[in-house]
């Protein structure tokens, strides 16, 4: 068999088995009183079950390097393609729904930001019209913090990996405790920056009467963070959390947090790149071991 083929199959099994263990974690509880922190931790709860996957991927990229192609062993692969098919539809699934998230049209609702890689705010005429410009300028600097840390291409992402540990309810939930932990995270950026907090509230729900219409509200399905707004329908109480938040003074450890949040945030993707360098490493150092006499069960 192809080395490139058998590397394939192999991420698709080993790596599909690594992501079971996690993906029972339970979402993360929203009662902290800074968003900032619990953002950090509810969008890394939404990797972890991932990351024995990557570090699966990242050995067996590893043990590729030092074999030969093609790989000699005698191998089994109507047997390695069997076992392969259930975690392959899961994978298939998940990057259909990826790709069909990018292709929806724009979502119905007054203002969101939309742009993977290039995030723009669109702000409709007509919404604007039954706003102040207080809160108008509000909202924006609720949508300029969603652009500044590149939210629609983190909300897609997020969507994806959930849709990888299918059909795991645990991971929906964990999606949609981030997805309220962003908007609360977003809103104490936005009043760090000087919007008020009566006046978000206000924007917020005159956003939310108009995602309530049917066709908005189902076109808001995965595009932007739009996608975010749309949670906030179908929770009236956290709703409500959201409301009680924005019309109470902004903590000054929150304040703390949003200066000290570009750091955290590179610490962790740093950490991963280390760990998934050692999984390499390993893999070159001991792949052959460990590897032989697992293909030759197949056989």
């Amino acid at each position: 068999m192809g080395r490139e083929l058998l590397l394939s199959l192999l991420i698709v099994l080993l790596g599909g088995l690594a992501l079971q263990p996690l993906c029972w974690l339970p979402a993360i509880d929203l009662s902290s009183a800074s968003g900032q922190p619990l953002e950090r931790r509810a969008w890394l709860r939404l990797w972890y079950p991932v990351l024995p996957a990557l570090a699966v991927a990242a050995w067996l990229v590893g043990w590729t390097l030092t074999e030969s192609d093609p790989v000699h062993d005698r191998l089994g692969s109507w047997v390695l393609l069997a076992a392969c098919m259930p975690f392959a539809l899961i994978f298939a699934r998940a990057a259909l729904r990826a790709l069909w998230a990018l292709l929806r049209e724009a979502p119905e609702c007054g203002v969101f930001t939309s742009g993977l890689l290039q995030p723009l705010i669109v702000f409709s005429p007509l919404f604007a019209k039954q706003l102040d410009d207080v809160v108008i300028g509000a909202a924006l600097a609720h949508e300029q913090a969603h652009a500044r840390h590149r939210d629609p291409l983190r909300i897609w992402l997020a969507q994806l990996v959930t849709d990888l540990q299918w059909p795991w309810p645990w991971a929906q939930r964990r999606l949609g405790a981030w997805l309220i932990a962003l908007e609360l995270s977003r809103d104490d950026e936005a009043r760090a920056h000087g919007a008020e907090g009566t006046d978000l509230a206000t924007a917020v729900l005159s956003s939310v009467r108009q995602l309530s219409h049917p066709r908005g509200q189902h076109s808001a399905a995965f595009k932007g963070t739009a996608f975010a707004h749309a949670r906030l329908i179908g929770d009236p109480e956290v709703l409500r959390e959201r409301v009680s938040r924005l019309l109470a003074p902004l903590p000054s450890f929150a304040l703390r947090d949003i200066a000290g949040d570009r750091y955290r945030q590179a610490a962790a993707p740093a950490l991963i790149l280390l760990v998934l360098v050692a999984a390499g490493v390993l893999g070159v150092l001991y792949g052959e071991r460990v590897m032989h006499p697992l293909l030759a069960l197949t056989s």
